[in-house]
């Protein structure tokens, strides 16, 4: 399950740089699967889905702080909880019900954006 930012952030800014995988933007920032990862060209997700990790994606919001679904891995893999949440001074960071994923998956998202070696 990826973690989303709800409505009630402040923009304060505290877990953008908290997070491992870049998948923190502030609102009506773009983003690239590439941001932080070493995701390069194009690439085929885990899930199936074809991208290219430069190519530049459209804000998820206009207005707050938010959080790519496809490059949130709950910090597995990183850390013991995810750090925005750990962070966030109006805890806003919740686990997104449109998201959920198992921690295998998790845990491999993680290995495909950060592989080893």
């Amino acid at each position: 399950m990826a973690i989303v930012i709800t409505d009630e952030c402040i923009n304060c800014g505290a877990c953008e740089p908290e997070c491992p995988n870049t998948a923190i933007y502030e609102g009506a920032d773009e983003w690239r699967y590439g941001d932080g990862t070493s995701l390069k060209g194009d690439v085929v997700l885990p899930d199936g889905k074809a991208v290219n990790a430069e190519e530049v994606q459209e804000p998820i919001s206009d207005e707050i702080y938010y959080i790519s679904p496809d490059k949130c891995t709950e910090c597995m893999g990183f850390h013991e909880e995810p750090q925005c949440a750990a962070v966030c001074p109006v805890d806003c960071c919740i686990p997104d019900d449109d998201h959920v994923e198992s921690e295998e998956t998790l845990l491999a998202k993680q290995a495909f954006m950060h592989p080893e070696g």
